[in-house]
């Protein structure tokens, strides 16, 4: 009995920065048997250049590239894009992965890569980006910040303001739960989808980003508050 393929949901395309070719290679054919179609770029010139010549779904970066920065490319491409990003580290590089977050990356993964592993945050942040709770009011105001779910999009002083999915979906959670204190790993689940991962930076960082962007006041934060040793907290 064949499947109809009409109800096959298109192949996404993501797009592999890295310029060791064993490792782009085994991990490119990986992700192929997957499902997911990989484009490859040795360099962070030729990724660039490729993203800006295909549509892509996500972002496969390792940071430690031959002619630019990993951190520049994901700024260059978080300048235009809100395409999900995951970075790849070293597993002793904890500045590299900070710095990665806070230059606009949406996960990371560190070296060696396990495979399953790598697919299994890759299908989570793909999911992510699609999903939209429909339940829940589709406009909320807190402070000068309006948050708008059915178009996208966050407004500050009515002046929308550039979030990435993540940061979109971060915020969402805080306002389905203003007033309330929500730990990382509360935000962890439900923002990334990672029941097991338990790392705190990962939200630390993206909190960081989201009160950049919402607050008047990033140092001193008055809409999005640090509960102490918890999490955190939107004042509604």
């Amino acid at each position: 009995h064949r499947s109809d393929l009409s109800s096959v949901s298109p192949m996404e395309t993501l797009l592999f920065i890295e310029d060791d070719d064993a490792i782009r290679l085994a991990l490119s054919l990986a992700l192929e048997d997957e499902g997911y179609s990989v484009r490859e770029a040795p360099n962070g010139t030729d990724g660039l250049a490729s993203f800006d010549r295909h549509p892509i779904d996500l972002v496969l970066l390792d940071l430690r590239l031959p002619d630019m920065s990993g951190f520049d490319v994901c700024r260059a491409l978080r300048s235009k894009s809100i395409v999900p990003i995951i970075i790849i580290t070293a597993q002793t590089d904890t500045i590299d992965m900070v710095a990665g977050l806070e230059a606009g990356a949406d996960d990371y993964v560190t070296k060696p890569v396990v495979p399953k592993e790598l697919a299994a945050r890759i299908r989570s942040l793909l999911r992510r980006v699609h999903l939209q709770d429909v339940s829940q009011p589709q406009a909320s105001v807190f402070g000068d910040v309006e948050l708008r779910r059915e178009q996208g999009i966050v407004l500050k002083n009515g002046i929308e303001i550039n979030l990435t999915k993540t940061e979109f979906r971060l915020l969402c959670e805080f306002a389905d739960h203003a007033g309330s204190v929500l730990s990382r790993d509360q935000l962890l689940e439900r923002v990334w989808g990672y029941e097991y991962l338990g790392d705190s930076r990962l939200v630390d960082a993206h909190v960081r980003r989201l009160r950049v962007k919402v607050e008047d006041h990033p140092d001193d934060p008055q809409l999005i508050v640090t509960a102490r040793g918890v999490g955190y907290r939107l004042i509604g």
